[in-house]
């Protein structure tokens, strides 16, 4: 699909279509407490895991997974998923893998400029997300972007010992126009 090849740029961000050749990278992300502590998984993952999802993922046409770059460097990764082109509405799902990139505002930007291509674009309505009840910036970040919460799955995964719940939130096309992130 051609636009599955489209490179998305910001004013720090570049967003272009994640290769194999960062799997790697990923499967170092992905195999950090500190990381996956905000994710919805306890085990880290293996390159073999990874090379599988990731072959299984260029079949697909219903997701589009971008590597964000900040002044070249592949600093996390940003994807649409379920693309359901007949409802217009996709769930987004992002992380920033490199600590040192945290709270500089490269994950913002990098979901703004997949929001508008999203809406703009693919001619999305809606954009939704999941987000653990315990990861406070994330849920900010995606508040000030104009995101509202739908609803709470109760004690959804169980990480730590413990049940967690996951917030639902998602934002419409007309709500990033007239909102902060426009």
């Amino acid at each position: 699909m051609l636009e599955a090849r489209r490179v998305l740029r910001g004013e720090r961000v570049l967003l272009r279509p994640l290769a194999s050749t960062d799997l790697r990278r990923c499967v170092k992300w992905f195999s950090d407490p500190q990381i996956i502590r905000f994710l919805g998984r306890d085990a880290p993952v293996t390159l073999a895991e990874e090379e599988r999802w990731f072959r299984d993922y260029e079949r697909r046409t219903d997701e589009q997974i971008f590597a964000i770059e900040v002044e070249g460097q592949h600093v996390g990764n940003l994807g649409l998923h379920k693309i359901d082109r007949v409802h217009r509405k996709a769930e987004v799902g992002i992380v920033i893998g490199e600590p040192s990139f945290w709270s500089h505002g490269y994950g913002t930007e990098a979901m703004r400029v997949v929001l508008r291509y999203g809406f703009d674009v693919l001619g999305l309505n809606k954009i939704s997300l999941d987000v653990l009840e315990y990861n406070t910036r994330a849920l900010r970040t995606y508040e000030r972007l104009g995101f509202q919460r739908e609803g709470v799955h109760r004690e959804d995964i169980y990480k730590d010992g413990r049940f967690v719940n996951v917030m639902r939130m998602s934002i419409l096309a007309r709500e990033l126009r007239e909102g902060p992130a426009a």
